[in-house]
């Protein structure tokens, strides 16, 4: 009988010891296999530029495989809802920012998630603010003409953006009421198209992310009136803000991070934000980023989920008041 208790105690012993290692397991193997980051707009745009920098960057840093995937549509909620339906195993992220995230819910309304509760906030990777621009032979040499023109002759000043009730538009909503005018918004289907047709001068002004924009602007066939953050853009340090420009206190940014579906292990939620992080802190990441038109920025997963729901609650009385709807 003695002879039995010592190997009994020993194998014991050892499922114990297997029976905590999981946790431990996993965040040592992990990734084991291609993480898939759904990019939830077209490519070309700003969210696709910066999140295909994300994605090389953390496979030339770490070796880890991390595959684009564009789902774009709806706003930017068919991607989401692609991220939220997968396996909550890690290998499924998407790049989520304001428009998606805080301003679609409370414009489509009947979404079948929440993103406060069916995704785990991951990793802040940047901010951006709006630009207001024109192309290069417009007549329109500053805010100021802009709005002179418009406050001689309502409702025919046009403006683009990349969709009706993102957080693009509502920034341009944000500023007519700010300068007391009446311009007209044309939503278009992403930020290229829109972009395009103010080159073309079908559109007056462009209301853009700066990351979507900022090529052309360097290449001098788009002239920046302004921009909507608080402070002026380290990509664009010379354009003024709509605060400098006569308007005090006007602060309309987005955000962009990664995301992945509730779930996720907490200890793949720390590993991938620790990894991200460690990027931002790299001055060559952190120049990628600004050559983008963004402001990188990072953050805890506590505090990029408490950013989450404080904008979530704070822009459902501005889209409300906006009456934008979808189209």
């Amino acid at each position: 009988m003695k002879k039995l208790i010592a190997p009994l105690a020993i194998a014991a012993t050892l499922l114990g010891s297997f029976a905590s290692a999981p946790a431990h397991a996993q965040n040592a193997a992990y990734p084991s296999k291609s993480i898939r980051l759904v990019i939830p707009f077209p490519p070309g745009g700003g969210t696709d530029i910066l999140s295909r920098l994300v994605a090389n960057k953390l496979t030339e840093n770490f070796q880890w495989t991390v595959v684009p995937d564009n789902k774009a549509g709806a706003g930017g909620t068919i991607g989401i809802a692609e991220a939220i339906k997968a396996a909550p195993t890690g290998y499924d992220m998407v790049m989520g920012q304001k428009d998606n995230l805080v301003v679609a819910p409370w414009l489509y309304g009947n979404l079948p998630w929440d993103p406060t509760k069916d995704l785990v906030p991951v990793a802040h990777v940047a901010y951006t603010p709006v630009v207001i621009a024109t192309a290069a032979n417009s007549r329109f040499k500053t805010l100021a003409d802009v709005v002179a023109a418009a406050k001689a002759a309502p409702d025919t000043i046009t403006y683009g953006s990349p969709g009706n009730g993102t957080t693009i538009h509502l920034a341009g909503h944000l500023f007519e009421k700010a300068a007391k005018v009446d311009i007209r918004h044309i939503p278009y289907k992403g930020s290229n198209p829109a972009l395009m047709d103010a080159l073309a001068g079908n559109v007056d002004l462009l209301v853009s992310s700066v990351p979507s924009a900022i090529a052309q602007i360097k290449a001098g066939k788009l002239r920046a009136l302004a921009v909507t953050s608080a402070a002026r853009s380290t990509s664009l340090p010379d354009v003024p803000t709509v605060a400098e420009s006569g308007y005090k206190d006007f602060d309309v940014s987005t955000w962009y991070g990664l995301f992945m579906p509730a779930g996720t292990p907490a200890n793949v939620v720390t590993l991938v934000n620790s990894k991200v992080n460690e990027l931002l802190a790299k001055p060559e990441f952190k120049e990628a980023i600004h050559a983008q038109g963004a402001e990188p920025q990072a953050m805890k997963p506590e505090q990029f989920g408490n950013l989450l729901k404080t904008d979530y609650a704070k822009w459902k009385g501005i889209v409300q008041a906006s009456g934008a709807k979808v189209e």
